[in-house]
Order: C-alpha cells, then sequence, then structure tokens
C-alpha cells in the first residue's frame, strides 16, 4: 500500500502563504531525515514495507476481516494513522498474529516462501523419516516419542525403525516439556530406542543415529486389497493432499477398479488435509456416479462473496468432477457406501472429503473425532495481485490466511468440534498393530462393521496405556502445512477489477 502525503492546511487564511511555506521547509526536512534513516537502517524499512503488504491483504481477502476491528474499512482516518499503526509492531509477525480472529486457529505467516511452496508439493527440507506421536508421561514433565509409521527410503528406514519403536532422549538428553522441541529440529543426531509392553516403557541398549535429509513423500502410503469372506475390500492409508501425487492417487483407484472392489476403507488417521482441488477428486475417485453435482460450496468475506456471486455463482461451488488437474480421467469406482479411519490428526481436506460425500453416499466413521477444521487458505506474495509472479524482491514473507469456509450440499459447515465417528475407537499405543494387516485394531474394526461382525473391547492394558500417557504433539506440528486446507489460485480481485 502506497501511503499518500498528508497537507496540512492552515484554519486561519490570514497565516496561509507562510505556513504554507513552513510546512514545505519541515515536509522536506522530515522526508531527508527518513530518507537517511532508511539509508542507514534499511532493515526498518523493509520492516515497514512488509507489513503494509501484510495489512492490505488481510484488510483485502481475509474470511474474518469484519470480526477484526482494525481490519474494517474506514477504521483508520488517515493514511498517517495506519502508517502509525504498522510501526507499532516489533516485527511482521507480531503484526500479523494481533490480526487474527479468536475463530482462526489456522493462518499463518512464513518469512520463506520458497519452503513454503515446497512443503506444498511434498519436500521436505530436512527429514529422518519418522513420523511419530508425542506423549507426556502422567505425573511428570518427561516426553516420549512412539513412531506411527516410517517412510520408506530414509535414515530411520535404513536404521531398522518401525512403528511402536519408542524414544525418550535424544543425544543422551532426556526429552522434557522444555526442550523436546529444541532436541527434535537438530539435523543430526541419535535417539535410544525402546517399546511399550504392558502400558509401561521398556528401553532396550540400542540407539540409533540419524541425520536428516531432504525427501518428497507419497502421500499414498499404503494400497492393496483384501479377500474377505467373498469380499473385495480395497484399502488405501492416503497421508496428505498433495497436488503432484494426484496421478498416482488415480492410478492407485485405477488398480481398485481393475480388481473390481466392492468396499473401500479409505485410512485419514494421520492425514493433516492439503490441496482442495484434490480432495474433490479423491471423492470423484470414490464416487462418479454424481458428476456434475455440488460436493462444495464456498463462503468467502462479505466483499468477495457478493462479487463473486454478480460475476458468476458458479464460482463459489465445487463440483464432482471426471479428470484430475493433468487432464487424465478419473478412475471411478461408483461406491454408494465408504469407511473412513480418523483420529484428532484428522483434518482440513481429510474432514472436507467426508463432509463433502455424507449427502450422496453412506459415509461410515471408524476411530476418533477428527480436528475440526472446515477453512481453506490461499498464499499471498506481495506483489500488486498477491500472485507469485512479480512478488516484491527485497523479502521472502508470505502470509497464508483463511479465506473461505466450506459447507457442503446440505450447507454442513462449522464442525468446529469435529467430525464424530460412527464406530469410536482410539488408536492405543499398547496396541498399535501393523498399518494394512487385518489384525490392525482400528482396520479390524472397520472390516467388523464391514462384514457385520461384533466389535472387539479395549483391552484393560490399553486402558491403562492410554492413562497413562498423556498427548502432547506429532511430528510436523510446528511446520507452516500442518493441518492446512489450502486453494492454489486467488479469484479475482473486487478492488482491482
Amino acid at each position: 500500500m502506497t501511503l499518500k502525503k498528508i497537507i496540512y492546511f492552515s484554519a486561519i487564511a490570514i497565516f496561509f502563504i507562510s505556513c504554507e511555506k513552513d510546512d514545505e521547509i519541515l515536509n522536506n526536512s522530515v522526508a531527508e531525515n527518513e530518507k537517511e534513516a532508511a539509508t542507514e537502517n534499511p532493515v526498518e524499512a523493509a520492516d515497514i514495507e512488509i507489513q503494509e503488504f501484510i495489512y492490505s491483504g488481510m484488510n483485502d481477502i481475509y474470511l474474518y476481516q469484519t470480526d477484526v476491528p482494525q481490519l474494517v474499512d474506514g477504521y483508520f482516518a488517515t493514511d498517517a494513522e495506519e502508517a502509525d499503526f504498522l510501526r507499532g509492531f516489533e516485527s511482521p509477525e507480531v503484526l500479523f498474529q494481533s490480526l487474527i480472529s479468536s475463530q482462526d486457529r489456522f493462518s499463518f505467516i512464513t518469512d520463506d516462501y520458497v519452503a513454503l511452496e515446497e512443503s506444498f508439493d511434498g519436500i521436505s527440507s530436512s527429514t529422518a523419516g519418522m513420523e511419530y506421536g508425542l506423549g507426556r508421561i502422567s505425573g511428570t514433565n518427561n516426553i516420549f516419542a512412539f513412531l506411527r509409521y516410517v517412510l520408506p527410503d530414509t535414515p530411520a528406514a535404513e536404521e531398522g525403525l518401525e512403528r511402536g519403536t519408542v524414544f525418550t532422549e535424544v543425544n543422551g538428553e532426556k526429552m522434557t516439556l522444555d526442550n523436546f522441541e529444541d532436541l527434535l529440529e537438530t539435523d543430526s543426531f541419535t535417539i535410544n530406542i525402546g517399546k511399550i509392553e504392558g502400558g509401561s516403557i521398556v528401553m532396550s541398549d540400542r540407539t540409533a543415529t540419524l541425520t536428516k535429509k531432504q525427501y518428497t513423500e507419497n502421500p499414498v502410503y499404503l494400497a492393496k486389497t483384501l479377500n474377505l469372506e467373498g469380499e473385495k475390500i480395497g484399502y488405501l492409508m492416503y497421508n496428505s493432499f498433495i497436488a503432484d501425487f494426484d496421478d498416482e492417487l488415480n492410478a492407485e483407484f485405477g488398480k481398485f477398479k481393475a480388481e473390481g472392489i466392492t468396499n473401500l476403507i479409505l485410512d485419514f488417521r494421520y492425514n493433516g488435509g492439503g490441496s482442495v482441488e484434490s480432495a474433490v477428486d479423491l471423492a470423484s475417485m470414490i464416487t462418479g456416479q454424481y458428476e456434475g453435482e455440488i460436493f462444495m460450496k464456498e463462503q468467502w468475506n462479505p466483499r468477495y462473496q457478493e462479487y463473486l456471486e454478480a460475476q458468476n455463482a458458479e464460482n463459489l461451488i465445487n463440483r464432482f468432477d471426471s479428470k484430475i488437474r493433468t487432464g487424465e480421467s478419473i478412475n471411478s469406482l461408483n461406491l454408494s457406501k465408504v469407511y473412513v479411519i480418523t483420529s484428532p490428526s484428522t483434518a482440513s481436506a481429510s474432514e472436507l472429503v467426508i463432509n463433502g460425500l455424507e449427502p450422496y453416499i453412506n459415509v461410515v466413521q471408524i476411530g476418533e473425532i477428527t480436528t475440526g477444521k472446515f477453512q481453506a487458505s490461499v498464499t499471498l506474495y506481495d506483489s500488486p495481485d498477491y500472485a507469485r509472479k512479480d512478488a516484491n524482491e527485497n523479502h521472502t514473507y508470505a502470509i497464508q490466511p483463511l479465506v473461505f469456509k466450506s459447507a457442503n450440499a446440505d450447507g454442513k459447515s462449522d464442525y468446529i468440534d469435529g467430525l464424530l465417528p460412527d464406530v469410536e475407537l482410539p488408536e492405543s499405543i499398547n496396541n498399535l498393530g501393523v498399518l494394512g494387516e487385518t489384525s490392525e485394531p482400528l482396520l479390524k474394526a472397520a472390516i467388523n462393521h464391514l462384514l457385520g461382525q461384533p466389535q472387539e473391547k479395549r483391552s484393560e492394558a490399553s486402558v491403562k496405556a492410554a492413562q497413562r500417557f498423556i498427548p502432547v504433539g506429532e511430528s510436523g506440528m510446528n511446520k507452516p502445512n500442518f493441518q492446512r486446507m489450502y486453494i492454489d489460485k486467488l479469484p479475482a480481485n473486487p478492488r482491482k477489477d
């Protein structure tokens, strides 16, 4: 935003000419001082420039723009007031946080949009290949990590680590609430190795040394067909909605289709979301008989909503489709029922698939309540139209504000407390099982429901283990794309059309 030059006029006409000259001298002096300050401290000048970009973007397109007083149009009487406001924050991050609505848990800012773009493409700049949960031992400040799964061809896989592996130390230092984040951020480290038996952590003498590396993760972690009691059941563990892997996802559905599966179990327990378009495509792969029907409706802030509706109300509707973004035809299964495994780590685009399918087919949810993320975001760059092209070369800041909330064909939205399972079964660290095996507790619960068999009760040891270990987080929770749902491009801007 370019600040206009403010010229002050005297209210007394007799002093008009002399005051004007005085003001001109004063303004020239101030301009020279500001120029010198900018030359002496370019960082400060860049910070103000970034803050102007942040405020402009949030004032324009933020979903909750009307809920934040400072973002309401006309809040500042003059450009000078706005400039003073922006200069009152010690960093761009502090300014951004001050503009976030209390309804918003997910908007964020980054000072490295290149790393953000790579994360959206599934590229991790630094990983050991361990995807883990974090727990606190009841009655202590001690933290332990338990591996949920290991990524193939990574240092963790090479060390033979597997689901259920537990560690409590990094480089010989015990993890606590105070230090675990710093310990886990190091690029090369050694962990001790143990497991959980009978609700207790049992450590061995073994250790593993891991050095992080760049890695591109295929979100299709497991895909297989199970033949059980005359039923052909497809099982798909899909861990993120990454646009670059839509063709791999579609190929797996092609295999399911060729194998003639009649049931599908979709494992979203560790899927924190991603691309909206990929979510629409996945829902279309599961079905196929609803091509052209409403999958999801978008609800933007009042300015954008009014503008987009006036331009073409179709802009606000996402419909079941027949092609992925590459133009390849979707391999549809035409199912009337789908089983979805969920957990508190299931978020955004995963929830979008569940909610979007519910008006059309029977969605049986197995596991735990989901995160409760129904809003989508978009990346704004410091450019005239907030696009990546012509982005300001003076910095690499970008913001990722929430821009619309989703509603299904029946209007269901605002599931802030998450989506409730039909069959409730928390994942037990005392009995994680092997992913994809029919004995794995959550997959087994889905199979039991599918085949009409009774559900097994949780063991006493599992209940006790859950009481002893208190969840505190998971790997990747501090990454900018954690539990995010995003769109790939901005709509037309009502202020610049």
